[in-house]
């Protein structure tokens, strides 16, 4: 079969048993660094994905935010990669000193390419470090608002409250005004009720603390405050500011609301509508 395929025209002059021998004598050189490669590549992707779990479980009994456990856990995962790489180029014989020193000489103009992500990593940083927020709290950021659900190092990632993801660069968190509504076990819950110029002012204000009093949620200390606050076009509006554990904020305002409205139709006080006089002149 060989002196048959030998007689084929582009494989004439070729010399079966040196082209074999070359090809064993490639296997012996680079197989087995090959396959080492590729056993170093799978055993640091499956170590890449357990280090952070085991990170995640550890930091966790001991209590640690769950800010700083993602952060950490994807940190772990990103240093476990690069080592990874670092071994497989040894595996062909490539010095990694050689070329951590290049990656070091080239690491200002790869830094001046990637401004944008090496920001966000030092954002993660700083958020990591001073905790403006936490994983659980209601913030408002970079002109959005929802739930924390992971700060990681690249990117922080909310869910609005109707459940939309929104993923923020860190670098756009840190450099914007944070508000966290969490930050705080109590808030004030602040409402403004009108009533007729023709009502009874002081019957009115009587109603509103008597259903403030009565609510559990509403905190005796600092002191529930109903004041008139203005004499508008059509009414005359009360301000009400109740105090509350930061849990009851948006149930107390919502029931609050309606129990004033039903309690003002049974007291006789009325809730004007916007109206205009208009006088009309014969002539």
């Amino acid at each position: 079969m060989l002196d048959g395929v030998r007689g084929m025209g582009f494989f004439e002059n070729l010399n079966f048993e040196e082209f074999a021998q070359e090809i064993v004598t490639v296997l012996t050189t680079y197989g087995l660094d090959v396959l080492g490669a590729i056993v170093i590549l799978i055993i640091g992707n499956v170590i890449s994905k357990r280090v952070p779990n085991i990170v995640s479980r550890t930091l966790s009994r001991r209590q640690v935010d769950k800010t700083v456990v993602n952060f950490l856990g994807s940190l772990s995962r990103m240093s476990i990669l690069t080592i990874t790489l670092l071994l497989v180029l040894a595996q062909f014989g490539i010095q990694t000193a050689s070329l951590i020193a290049v990656l070091g000489a080239a690491g200002l103009a790869i830094g001046l390419a990637l401004q944008g992500t090496l920001s966000n990593v030092a954002g993660g940083v700083m958020l990591l470090f001073f905790r403006p927020m936490r994983i659980g709290d209601f913030v408002e950021v970079a002109g959005h608002a929802g739930t924390v659900k992971a700060v990681n190092l690249f990117t922080t990632e909310m869910a609005t409250g109707d459940n939309v993801q929104i993923i923020l660069p860190n670098a756009s968190v840190w450099g914007s005004a944070i508000k966290n509504f969490s930050f705080h076990d109590t808030r004030r819950v602040d409402m403004v009720m009108g009533i007729a110029y023709e009502d009874d002012m002081d019957k009115a204000r009587d109603i509103m603390l008597g259903l403030i009093e009565a609510d559990d949620r509403a905190l005796k200390d600092p002191a529930p405050m109903v004041v008139v606050s203005e004499l508008a076009d059509s009414s005359v509006n009360f301000t009400i500011r109740i105090w509350c554990n930061s849990g009851d904020y948006w149930p107390l305002k919502f029931d609050m609301t309606k129990a004033m409205k039903v309690a003002f139709d049974k007291g006789g006080i009325s809730i004007p509508y916007p109206q205009q006089v208009v006088h009309m002149n014969k002539d």
